[in-house]
């Protein structure tokens, strides 16, 4: 069996970096496998402002 993780994170803007890559990161420290990117809001240009990243790892006995 797995659980599940998910964790918004930001592409970055104009005044802001991106994190998404040290989210990923810290997070495949930890055991967790990246399942799927999902967008959740976008600008009025239709650009993705933020995502949900989705984790998984198996359930350890």
């Amino acid at each position: 069996m797995y659980e599940y993780k998910f964790v918004e994170t930001s592409l970055g803007g104009f005044f802001s970096s991106p994190t998404h890559r040290e989210t990923i990161n810290a997070y495949a420290s930890e055991g967790w496998r990246l399942v799927q990117v999902l967008p959740l809001e976008y600008n009025g240009h239709g650009k993705p402002m933020s995502y949900e990243i989705i984790f998984e790892r198996l359930i350890k006995d």
